[in-house]
Parts: C-alpha cells; structure tokens; sequence
C-alpha cells in the first residue's frame, strides 16, 4: 500500500475493551505484512510525560521538544497549544504507514469500530451511520458487520480489507 495510511478510529464507553482489541489485533495485521500505527486519544488536559521525571522536567523549563532515547524505544515529547490537529499529527508521524488505528476520537471524522460490553451499557456511543462495525457480546442489527469479542481473526480481515479498498 502506498500514499497516505488508511485510518480507523475504534472508539467505546471507557473500561469496554479498546485498547484489549488493538493489542489482539496488532500481530495478525502485522501478520499479514501492513505496517500499522496507533494513536492514542489522551483527553485530559495534562502531558503524556511523568511529573518529576527528567524529560518532563526538560520539557517544563521551556524546551519545545523533548526526545528520549533507549536502546528499545524512541520517545518524543513536543509542546503545543491547545488540542493537536489530527490530520496534522498523522501525517507528520504516520506517513509512509498502511494503516492507523485510533483508540478514541468517537466525535473525529474518520470511520469508527466501536466496541461495545453489554456490561458496560447497552447503547453505542456513536450513531448507527458513524460506524462502520461493531464489536460486542450482543448482536446489534444496524446494517453494518457485526463481529464478536473473540472474533480476532474476522475482525483483522475486515480491516484489512477496507485498509485495501481505501488504496
């Protein structure tokens, strides 16, 4: 796949199982050769960075990027005002990607997964024409696929599929 990453939000009440499903995904759409990335909708109004460690202490003094480096991971901290923009972000850090995946972003443009847990409630969170499936533990008949919690392997082929089309 080239050009611009085909981009989908999954998107649930809080505690039903996003960021679960985008860990049981990730390796059989890897699996399947996409290069895929995640973004994580983080609404609180405070750093993704730790008070009082050394990065956020850096950052506090005034510098406008912060990039931590280990042998493992690459991390970078960069300030900005007020909320980041989306298509901004993706195109500036996924570029080059098959496919992102954005746990959160219910009220974002992009086509939403959403999950649901009949625990958790039994209404969606988005209307029926902002999703384009439905992962749950109840059926739901709203004209879009319908999928169930442990159905990873059907779950990752949708995606893949509609990754493709998008192409």
């Amino acid at each position: 796949m080239n050009g611009s990453p085909y981009v989908i939000s999954v998107v649930a009440k809080s505690g039903s199982g996003k960021t679960t499903l985008i860990e049981r995904i990730l390796p059989v759409l890897k699996g399947r050769g996409l290069s895929v990335g995640v973004l994580k909708h983080h609404h609180h109004e405070s750093s993704f960075d730790t008070p009082g460690k050394d990065t956020f202490r850096i950052a506090e003094a005034g510098a406008d990027i912060v990039v931590g480096a280990s042998p493992v991971q690459v991390a970078a901290f960069r300030r900005c005002d007020g909320s980041a923009d989306l298509d901004g972000v993706i195109d500036q850090h996924f570029a080059g990607l098959d496919l992102v995946l954005i746990e959160g972003y219910k009220r974002g443009s992009y086509p939403k997964i959403e999950v649901n847990r009949r625990a958790r409630s039994n209404q969606l969170v988005c209307a029926p024409d902002e999703i384009i499936a439905v992962i749950s533990d109840q059926w739901w008949e709203l004209g879009v696929p319908c999928f169930g919690l442990n159905d990873i392997e059907a779950i990752a082929s949708f995606i893949a599929d509609a990754a493709d089309r998008s192409n």
